[in-house]
């Protein structure tokens, strides 16, 4: 990564030079590139339970597309990007809450209008809450922020201003050029696969194993898969080595060792959880028996997720409550000083949204962030009361995780942005808040659960906006945008991601099925976080849930804590943020086998590239951003498109694949990861 900008640094457009910012084509294609992220953000969070930022890619589309009007800038390909990238947040907050609605029966489907409002909702409280902490943690702290400055970087490659009239501005970078068709190219592969697996049935989504043997007496069960997916290679090469061996690491410990672990202690009770005749002997079940054993088992031991989750995301809040105070007290500073006529901030390049328009947008958002919690609780006698306390848990939670969210994007990433984490916090703790208000008999053990995720999903989404407010800012600050016109195109974003949303959820639960199964033959999205939301908030509300492995997840969490604790005292390259586990623990094993090779590729493309300087690393890390973008994005849209049809004519597309499928799917897997480590080596050798 490039090195970041010292708080004093100077921008690439300094404060005296005017260039349109805001204009109507950025505004236009900044939409609809908002549009396509939600879409390929919430297959992909559907899918896999992670969600990647759209900033460089949508960088780099900025970038071939504004080529070819007669006049374009870097400050208008920035704020295309900022509005594209509000698209990819917004859909994360909401697919990892609100199919738990759908899932727990409070909703029959995905309802327009309820979704827009959160969508709207939660980035506009997302921008109110952080925009106040920029100065504070973009400027003051020097937060690293790392997508910001690698997507500023993405933007230079571009130049500062095109203009046919002057020859001399007339033609951007080749650099720039190479990016758009590297993203364009990766994403026809990641779309052809896709279009081979899900639509022609052609290849096999995964291979699988599950066996049972004996040793000295011992009956033990193995399970193990690898799903076969362009976006998990993609994932994989840019969350890099360290996060992809965590999460392999986590999915050993929930499956390799967890799901045998479990049998050997409580075999009789997985029988009878998988519908077997208790004292079945293990070798004597049938392949399907087998299996069904082997899901029940896991199924279990992915509760230890739980348990890590949740305490990552609160130790993720204790180590922020000293940075946080810092910056909300910088940021009040900086306020009263332009007040009072002080210089600071008067510069284009300091202008944030003012204060009296912050509270204003926040004060017409409670009224409608009021009525959808009385929504929810409709039929509840204390409807309108439990309605004003979620309301202020949302102004207050919102705020605490909002600002955590910002802060941690400025350390790890927006990719790497422990939001579910922080927003199980809050599932738990507004769960136990409103059992000891409404208690769970009758209505209220049904509406509770659901007014809690409605809770969830607004502060999930307002967190996901938060920290790509911060983010982008950070780009700005970088290349000399004006803070206010972003943190607009931000809102604008917002709207115009909340237009397709609830669309695009509706039809892939039509064709896939978001948690359940709809098809023989279809494996479902398995929207991990959303079910893990459904199974806490109606667990503590009395329906059950087993604590005892979400104990044992609490206490793993603390060991790694402090191994991590220890790693960072020696200053190890090798990390071990707890959430990383975690979810590795409760995703399964099959999709972390292709986002750890993903990472092994990331590695090894920059030990064989061998950076002569700080430009070549740029080049080499811009190049495979591009290219795992590209295969993402590719794979998700087709997705998209497939649902589409098979909303418009069910019987058209094939439902088995075809005999030869898995082999298939594997040759194609083995191709893309020659393709992949090649293509970016010799991309980043031509953007030299």
């Amino acid at each position: 990564m490039a090195a970041e900008p010292s708080p004093s640094h100077s921008p690439l457009v300094g404060p005296e030079r005017r260039l349109p910012e805001i204009t109507v084509k950025a505004v236009l294609l900044g939409i609809l590139l908002a549009m396509l992220m939600a879409a390929a953000n919430a297959y992909l969070g559907l899918r896999v339970g992670m969600t990647v930022a759209a900033s460089i890619p949508a960088s780099a589309i900025a970038l071939g597309t504004l080529r070819f009007f007669r006049r374009s800038n870097i400050l208008e390909n920035n704020q295309v990007q900022t509005i594209a990238s509000a698209g990819a947040s917004t859909v994360s907050g909401i697919i990892f809450t609100v199919p738990a609605l759908v899932m727990m029966g409070a909703w029959s489907g995905y309802d327009y209008g309820p979704i827009f409002m959160m969508v709207v909702i939660g980035g506009v409280m997302g921008v109110v809450f952080t925009t106040p902490l920029r100065r504070a943690l973009i400027v003051d702290a020097g937060l690293q922020f790392p997508e910001g400055v690698a997507t500023a970087e993405v933007l230079k490659t571009g130049g500062v201003e095109r203009d046919d009239d002057r020859p001399e501005l007339a033609e951007a970078s080749r650099t720039g050029a190479v990016g758009f068709r590297l993203l364009l190219e990766a994403s026809v592969i990641g779309g052809l696969f896709k279009l081979c697996e899900g639509g022609l049935r052609w290849l096999a989504d995964g291979v699988a194993v599950t066996r049972a043997w004996s040793v000295q007496g011992y009956r033990w069960l193995f399970t193990a898969d690898a799903t076969l997916a362009p976006s998990l290679l993609g994932i994989g090469f840019i969350v890099g080595p360290n996060i992809g061996t965590l999460m392999l690491s986590g999915a050993v410990i929930g499956t390799i060792l967890g799901v045998p672990l479990n049998w050997w202690l409580n075999g009789d009770r997985l029988l009878s959880t998988a519908a077997v005749p208790g004292g079945t002997e293990l070798l004597a079940l049938t392949p399907g028996q087998l299996a069904d054993v082997a899901t029940a088992s896991w199924q279990e031991c992915r509760r230890i997720g739980i348990g890590c989750m949740l305490v990552g995301g609160l130790w993720s809040l204790i180590t922020l409550v000293k940075p946080m105070v810092n910056g909300i007290r910088t940021s009040l500073q900086a306020f009263h000083a332009r007040r009072a006529g002080d210089a600071v901030g008067a510069d284009r390049n300091e202008l944030d949204t003012p204060l009296p328009f912050l509270l204003l947008a926040a004060g017409v958002m409670t009224v409608p962030l009021f009525l959808a919690f009385r929504y929810a609780l409709t039929g509840y006698d204390g409807a309108t009361g439990i309605a004003l306390v979620m309301t202020l848990l949302m102004l207050v939670f919102g705020f605490l995780f909002c600002s955590v969210a910002g802060y941690m994007a400025g350390l790890v990433g927006s990719s790497n942005n422990p939001v579910s984490g922080v927003t199980m916090a809050t599932v738990v703790v507004s769960s136990l808040l409103l059992l000891l208000l409404m208690g769970n008999d009758g209505l209220a053990g049904k509406v509770g659960p659901a007014a809690v995720i409605y809770l969830a999903a607004f502060i999930c989404t307002g967190a996901c906006i938060a920290g790509d407010n911060l983010q982008d800012l950070k780009c700005g600050h970088i290349v000399g945008a004006t803070p206010w016109k972003q943190q607009l195109c931000l809102v604008l974003g917002s709207i115009g991601s909340a237009a397709v949303i609830p669309l695009v959820l509706g039809l892939l639960d039509e064709d896939q099925g978001i948690g359940r199964a709809v098809r023989d033959g279809v494996k479902p999205l398995a929207a991990p976080q959303a079910s893990l939301m459904k199974d806490l908030s109606t667990g503590i509300f009395g329906a059950g849930i087993n604590w005892s492995f979400i104990q044992f997840g609490c206490a793993l969490a603390v060991v790694i804590i402090a191994i991590d604790a220890v790693l960072k005292a020696r200053q190890a390259h090798f990390r071990m943020p707890i959430l990383a586990v975690a979810v590795g623990i409760y995703l399964p094993l099959g999709l972390s086998v292709l986002i750890f090779i993903g990472g092994l590729l990331s590695w090894l493309a920059g030990r064989l590239f061998a950076a002569r300087d700080a430009e070549d690393k740029v080049a080499l890390e811009n190049a495979g951003m591009l290219l795992a973008s590209g295969l993402i994005t590719g794979e998700a849209i087709t997705a998209v498109l497939i649902a589409i049809v098979v909303a418009a004519s069910p019987d058209l597309l094939p439902v088995e694949p075809i005999g030869i499928a898995g082999t298939l799917a594997l040759a194609a897997t083995v191709g893309m990861i020659v393709y992949l480590l090649l293509r970016t080596l010799r991309a980043a050798r031509a953007m030299r």
